[in-house]
């Protein structure tokens, strides 16, 4: 097993016979908006992201968009976990935000190396366990949090040098509001001089009063 295995580089030690099994599969290179799976596909691996970027949405019958989470290298798909241990299909879409390059895990892989590794098996369950948080604590704040707090953190998070480049209708699946809320928001937040609004890109020009309203969670 090489010691530059771009698997391996993703994965804690593992026993040498599962890691030259990994090391054994093809990597695929996909170019931004490449959809991984829709709902009601069958799970066909685990996958493992070694670059790029894999946003998971799940769709309500509105047509409305949330964004679960998102799959960096060294982090897992919960959908796909579930999928595989419990032989259930996928709920969500998974689109890649970047172009990433992964491998996948076949089932009939992943399901041996679960039984035999149990350093593999560690690996699975802890990185599902640490998804689940995640998704705990987006529930939280999609039931308990209010819109503009959602929306001051999520501009926060996603800007780089000071503008986040995004839509109105991403940065409503971010944050699990409708287009049309975002938009008044963000029209509200632009006429007190908070924000400065692009076509595609929103501008940040206050930035402590934007952490004021991501911190405040009053519902």
């Amino acid at each position: 097993m090489s010691k530059t295995s771009p698997v391996a580089a993703h994965l804690p030690p593992l026993a040498p016979e599962t890691l030259a099994a990994l090391d054994r599969l093809p990597v695929a290179e996909l170019p931004q908006g490449s959809v991984l799976f829709r709902p009601g596909d069958p799970v066909q691996g685990f996958v493992i992201v070694l670059s790029g970027r894999v946003e998971v949405f799940l769709t309500g019958p509105s047509g409305r968009e949330i964004l679960l989470y998102a799959v960096e290298p060294g982090q897992s798909c919960v959908q796909s976990t579930l999928g595989l241990l419990g032989d259930e299909t996928y709920s969500g879409e998974a689109v890649t935000r970047r172009a990433c390059r992964l491998v996948m895990i076949p089932r009939a892989l992943f399901l041996r190396l679960m039984e035999s590794d149990a350093a593999f098996r560690s690996f699975v369950f802890r990185a599902f366990a640490e998804r689940m948080q995640t998704m705990m604590h987006l529930l939280e704040k999609v039931a308990f949090q209010r819109v503009e707090c959602r929306l001051a953190q999520a501009l926060l998070d996603g800007a780089t040098d000071g503008t986040l480049r995004a839509t109105h209708a991403e940065i409503a699946t971010t944050i699990g509001s409708a287009r049309e809320v975002v938009s008044r928001r963000l029209d509200a937040l632009a006429r007190r001089g908070i924000v400065a609004l692009d076509r595609g890109a929103v501008r940040l020009l206050d930035m402590d009063t934007l952490r004021i309203l991501a911190e405040s969670s009053a519902s």
